[in-house]
């Protein structure tokens, strides 16, 4: 797939978001790159928030979304610039700067000339204006982003950082061609490139510490200046932290007290008392200077451990006004390179290695988590019902990583793309954040899911890990159906509110997630021996029309609560947010309608079902196990087998496994050998073993 065949399936995305859910092609533009960028962690969430109109001398206010990013307290404002026409054009520069204005003309406005009391009180952009009024002296950064179905013009190299009111204001173009780019890269995402030499002159002085390890890695000990890390951090902010280290601390204090303690009292001791920062990168370079080497420039920089350290740099000098000329940070960087997995792999072990001092559990690192190798393998061999008179079944495709999509598509000739896209069209693309959007809201947390992709995310990859733990074998071909027909439940009712006579453009993400938990709370008071029979909707691929019909009622119930004058907080968004708020819906008196229970199942069967479910499950893993072990074949297991005797590793229990493995193919392990030989395995590994 080509830029121009990408721009053109991108557009009818649009166009056929914009027919489905009954919105304007410019809100649903808005939407679609706002997931994108949401999925690739350039955006920590996307609230939307339109407004068009004039303020002072009439001049143009326009924006379109936004996302406070609670981390680093950068604003980020979205602002549109979307004609959907089929030929391509170009978007000048001055084009540009003159879009860039509309929203902080709109932030102008809200600050100084009331622009507030101009607004309905219950509107999304009423919304934005009361948290920019409540975070005015917090917000730290600017962010305007303007998302645009034009290309860039050539000419644009970069747009310099201005400031309004005290505060810096970067401007982002992201027209299709950088999306394009954005799915390219093997990280799924942009990769952060600094230059160093712009925040210390000679760049940061280094040890090659490379000749202790492998060779798939190379690794520096170097010793950066504090007001580096700093600049370093203002620039480019929480993008700099591994997506894991930032959910972690994102549920702590970001700013240390005695990190802080250090940097106001003792300086100079900086180094002696921090642990510092570890991280990684591509494309290190490294230059041979008469003081020594440094390292002058990076890739795909990102902070895995020490976020810490980092964030109260900067906030000390920006709170404290502190001086941070005087110290100096030691930082491990290891150099990364290879391809996507394996990178992707390798940058987890470490992180994980890095923070296991830390109470870190294996949720943190959930991007490498089994439980999503699982569901991948399960998507791609499980088919669809066909519907709507279809003569071929399709699948559901799960997004492990972002941009898989897409990237499988790249290499195909034209007949194979379209044979792909015939079995995995796009419409069923699900990612891990719509499945945990999606099971979230069943299991009671629509406040959770408020709270933004990130913060639901980190809950639900908690969930998984602690009932992995428990029984992997619950996850499995029906609980990845079930998780599929609530997906298809969330979008259906997304549509349905859409086309609500009361629906009045404003918080449906929040009426969807909140509407449907309602009905499961329902379901669990009201019919406390049944439940709702999921495999109805994965047999259909579609939504009854009885549970249409009562998510309908149940929406407007939402709708009425959550904007009641009466609520503890005004921000109808940020009332979401809360607890309060799910238990005041919980508390409302409403019987469902009787009609219900046809498509209820009794708990009895469905236990029944999930526990053939968890016995299919535990015989695939079995055979999956057999295998890889056999595949492995008998001179690998000899080699396994010296290794672990060198070690003294205890291998009593796998003694017999292993003896069959070694004697492959005069007799085969089974699955219950094979089991017991992939967990030998995985302790030979954690004392060095290494599986090429």
């Amino acid at each position: 797939m080509d830029l121009q065949d990408f721009r053109k399936e991108f557009i009818e995305d649009v166009r056929s978001t914009a027919a489905a859910y009954g919105e304007g092609s410019s809100a649903a533009f808005v939407a679609i790159v706002s997931n994108y960028l949401v999925n690739a962690e350039v955006l920590p969430d996307f609230e939307n928030a339109f407004y068009l109109g004039s303020g002072l001398r009439n001049r143009k206010l326009r924006i379109d979304g936004y996302a406070l990013d609670e981390f680093d307290y950068t604003m980020n404002l979205i602002v549109a610039d979307f004609l959907g026409e089929d030929t391509e054009r170009t978007l000048t520069r001055s084009d540009a700067e003159q879009i860039f204005e509309w929203p902080l003309r709109f932030v102008d406005e809200t600050f100084n000339n009331n622009l507030h009391k101009k607004i309905e009180i219950s509107s999304t952009a009423a919304d934005l204006m009361d948290i920019l009024r409540t975070n005015k002296e917090r917000i730290r950064k600017y962010r305007v982003l303007l998302f645009t179905d034009g290309f860039m013009s050539g000419r644009i190299e970069s747009f310099p950082v201005k400031e309004f009111e005290g505060v810096n204001v970067e401007f982002q173009i992201w027209d299709v061609e950088r999306l394009y780019k954005m799915f390219l890269a093997d990280s799924g995402r942009e990769n952060i490139e600094i230059d160093f030499t712009q925040y210390t002159p000679n760049g940061i002085p280094c040890l090659d510490a490379s000749g202790f390890g492998d060779n798939s890695y190379r690794c520096y000990l170097c010793v950066i200046p504090g007001s580096a890390v700093a600049d370093v951090y203002d620039r480019f902010g929480a993008q700099l932290l591994e997506g894991n280290v930032r959910s972690f601390l994102s549920t702590k204090v970001a700013v240390n007290k005695k990190i802080r303690e250090t940097i106001l009292s003792s300086p100079r001791m900086f180094f002696a008392f921090n642990n510092g920062i570890a991280a990684t990168a591509a494309d290190v370079v490294v230059e041979e200077k008469p003081e020594g080497k440094f390292i002058t420039s990076v890739k795909d920089f990102q902070i895995i451990n020490g976020g810490q350290t980092t964030a109260s740099l900067s906030s000390a000098r920006y709170k404290d006004k502190a001086n941070l000329n005087d110290i100096s940070v030691q930082m491990k960087l290891t150099e990364i390179d290879g391809d996507q997995d394996e990178t992707h792999n390798l940058m987890q072990k470490i992180s994980r290695s890095s923070n296991s001092q830390n109470k870190v559990s294996d949720a943190d690192f959930f991007s490498t988590h089994p439980f999503h190798i699982r569901i991948e393998q399960i998507s791609r061999r499980l088919f669809a019902p066909a519907t709507g008179g279809a003569q071929h079944d399709t699948h559901w495709f799960y997004e492990r990583a972002r941009g898989q999509y897409l990237q499988a598509q790249m290499r195909m000739t034209k007949s194979e793309r379209n044979r792909f896209l015939t079995q995995n069209p796009k419409e069923q693309l699900i990612t891990k954040t719509d499945m945990a959007k999606a099971r979230n809201t069943w299991r009671g947390l629509p406040h959770t899911v408020s709270k933004g992709a990130q913060s639901n995310f980190s809950e639900f990859a908690e969930w998984v890990d602690d009932a992995w733990s428990v029984s992997d074998e619950a996850f499995n071909e029906r609980f990845f159906q079930e998780s599929i027909a609530l997906f298809i439940l969330f979008k259906h009712v997304e549509k349905l509110v859409t086309y609500q006579s009361w629906y009045e453009q404003g918080y449906r993400a929040n009426i969807v997630t909140y509407s449907i938990a309602l009905l499961a709370h329902l379901l669990k008071n009201q019919y406390p021996d049944s439940t709702l029979d999921l495999q109805i909707i994965w047999n259909k691929q579609d939504v009854p029309d009885v549970l249409t019909n009562q998510l309908a009622k149940l929406a407007k119930v939402v709708l009425d609560s959550i904007t009641d004058p009466t609520r503890a907080v005004a921000n109808v968004t940020q009332w979401c947010k809360r607890e309060a708020c799910w238990t005041r819906i919980k508390s409302l008196d409403i019987v469902l309608d009787a009609s219900i229970e046809s498509i209820l199942i009794d708990t009895t069967d469905a236990k029944s079902e999930a526990r053939r479910a968890r016995k299919d499950q535990k015989m695939i893993s079995g055979i999956e196990a057999q295998s890889k072990v056999v595949n492995y074949g008998a001179e690998y297991w000899k080699r396994v087998h010296s290794f672990i005797a060198e070690k003294k590793i205890p291998y009593h229990t796998e003694a017999e496994s292993l003896k069959i493995a070694c004697n492959m193919p005069a007799k085969l392990p089974n699955s219950v050998h094979s089991q017991k030989l992939l967990a030998l395995l995985e302790k030979a590994v954690s004392e060095g073993w290494k599986e090429d």
